[in-house]
Order: C-alpha cells, then sequence, then structure tokens
C-alpha cells in the first residue's frame, strides 16, 4: 500500500493520534504551517473529494463534527480556525487520500483578507 494515511491507519507509521473511531483517526502534521496543524482522515481510502460515493457524504459532516472538538480541546476553538479540503494538485493536495486540515494557534492572513 502506497498511501501514507492508509498506512498510518493500518498502525504501520506511527504517529501521535489525537483522535480515532470507526471512521476517522486525526494526528498532527509532520510539517504544521500553524502552531496548530491537525490531520483529519477517513479510515477508508478516498483519493480525492471527487471519488466521494454519495455513500461516502456523511463522512465529511462526522469531519468537520471531529475538527469542532479538536479545536476545542486544542485550545484554538475561541480565537478562531480554518478548516481546508484541497483536491487534486493545482489546489496542494499532496496526499491521495481525502484529508481535512484544522489550522490554528495565530492570525491566519492569505488572499481572502
Amino acid at each position: 500500500m502506497d498511501c501514507i494515511f492508509c498506512q498510518i491507519v493500518a498502525g504501520e507509521v506511527p504517529s501521535q493520534i489525537l483522535y480515532q473511531d470507526e471512521e476517522l483517526i486525526a494526528f498532527p502534521d509532520i510539517k504544521p504551517l500553524t502552531p496548530t496543524h491537525v490531520l483529519i482522515i477517513p479510515k477508508k481510502h478516498i483519493p480525492s473529494l471527487l471519488h466521494l460515493s454519495e455513500a461516502d457524504l456523511p463522512v465529511i459532516g462526522h469531519m468537520v463534527n471531529i475538527a469542532n472538538q479538536l479545536a476545542k480541546s486544542e485550545g484554538i476553538s475561541q480565537s478562531g480556525y480554518r478548516l481546508v479540503l484541497n483536491c487534486g494538485n493545482d489546489a496542494g493536495q499532496i496526499v491521495p487520500h481525502i484529508h481535512m486540515h484544522l489550522l490554528g494557534g495565530r492570525r491566519l492572513l492569505d488572499v481572502f483578507d
């Protein structure tokens, strides 16, 4: 299996697990862009948003719910945080496995400001 995230899910690659249930796993990004940078991924391998089936749609809502919980436990819920889902190379998706970035811990400035 070439997918690094699937290897983390399988326990073949060690990671600091911040959250885990039957559908999702969350862990810190190894190259954090912000003081808090957590990746939330489905355990099921889904290469990108384009590959979501109708049956997979509830997992995105579950990811958002867990991101909200992690923002609270990481102490960034009151100051604010950003959730990012990249789709494809041009958007910056490096690992071909759906993943949500939970970013926070500092003011996030970019093209939206």
